[in-house]
């Protein structure tokens, strides 16, 4: 199992990151979990030694790089010259699956469509508003966002390609039209679609298994199995308690000291897998995650092992970080532990003040 952990450091670009621009990070990837902003943007920089905060943020507000709901159904950044085939492979799915929570929320497909063309009409031509701003622009023509129905309205645009999102302003997302950010490109047949979408995912996050894609991808079991069929040639066949895994030929090198990560919540390391137990001890998955409710902590990595969780408290100029260790660290791993916290203070251009809880 700690092969596992170490080959995923290795080609999630973790423990020895190869790419030169936050949007390679991201397309590497396939696509990387967004809901919490900030760490999204610490996601891309963990894996991008020279990279600030600032460097992640132009790049999303130059389209470089969109953040939208996509992975099933949840908000991701994404390179922009990935965005409409991965839409385009899955959306359709997502769509479906939200039929029983529109009629929920009472949003007909005609009001949807409505939405849609009111949305799209006000963005077209390089608008960026917020989401209060298109909230109250749906309902001076008389749509609803009540409740949930604002963000469903929003999501179903942006899943039928019509919107997508740029750079937070202020506590809210700000949306432009798709068409004025993203070059329309040709369609690509399914099949390749599949196979592409397979080859990312096990080339970026192997080892994993059939399971883990599955749960990964949201596709079926039919499509995530012929996409790993069309592909799999190409990859490392593993094998661990019964258990088949696929990877890239990389090899990871062994470190010879205790080496430790601060990894941001959602990140890929944690949610890239239905199977966490390489990198997390099971009596430890509440504390990351408490009471199964979606959320994910921050996560201590030490030698791919998740071993604590932190939080942040920004003063200032100020980043105040505050550790704490599922059964405490060595000296050694404090020691790394504290690097690591550097790394991230240089990220965010401040200084750094460790507190154990």
């Amino acid at each position: 199992m700690a092969n596992i952990a170490a080959h995923r450091l290795h080609n999630q670009q973790i423990e020895t990151p190869e790419k030169n621009t936050p949007t390679e990070v991201v397309a590497w990837l396939v696509a990387m979990q967004g809901q919490d902003y900030p760490g999204a943007k610490w996601s891309v920089g963990l894996r991008l030694p020279s990279s600030t905060d600032t460097d992640i943020e132009q790049a999303i507000a130059a389209h470089a790089i969109i953040r939208t709901w996509l992975i099933r159904g949840t908000l991701h950044l994404v390179a922009a010259a990935d965005l409409r085939w991965v839409l385009a492979l899955i959306a359709s799915r997502l769509i479906t699956g939200n039929a029983r929570r529109y009629g929920q929320l009472e949003l007909d497909e005609a009001t949807l469509m409505r939405s849609n063309d009111l949305l799209a009409d006000t963005l077209q031509g390089g608008k960026q508003l917020s989401r209060p701003e298109l909230f109250d622009i749906l309902e001076s023509h008389g749509i609803s966002t009540a409740g949930q129905r604002g963000v469903y309205l929003l999501q179903r645009a942006s899943l039928d390609g019509l919107i997508c999102q740029s750079v937070v302003r202020g506590n809210y997302a700000t949306f432009v039209h798709i068409d004025d950010v993203i070059p329309p490109v040709p369609a690509i047949p399914r099949d390749q679609a599949l196979a592409e979408f397979a080859r990312r995912y096990f080339v970026s996050h192997g080892p994993a298994n059939l399971k883990d894609y599955i749960a990964w991808s949201g596709l079926t079991t039919a499509e995530a199995r012929a996409g790993l069929e069309a592909v799999k040639a190409q990859l490392v066949e593993d094998s661990y308690a019964g258990e088949t895994y696929w990877r890239p030929a990389s090899t990871p090198a062994a470190p010879a000291a205790p080496v430790v990560h601060m990894l941001p919540g959602f990140d890929e390391y944690v949610l890239g897998y239905r199977d966490r137990s390489a990198v997390l001890d099971p009596q430890h998955a509440q504390k990351i995650c408490p009471g199964g409710n979606g959320v994910f902590y921050p996560t201590i990595v030490v030698d791919g092992q998740i071993v604590g969780t932190w939080k942040r408290t920004l003063k200032k100029n100020k980043a105040i970080i505050n550790a704490q260790p599922f059964n405490g660290l060595s000296a050694e791993a404090w020691q790394a532990f504290a690097a690591a916290a550097q790394k991230y203070g240089d990220y965010l251009d401040m200084s750094v003040e460790i507190v154990p809880l």
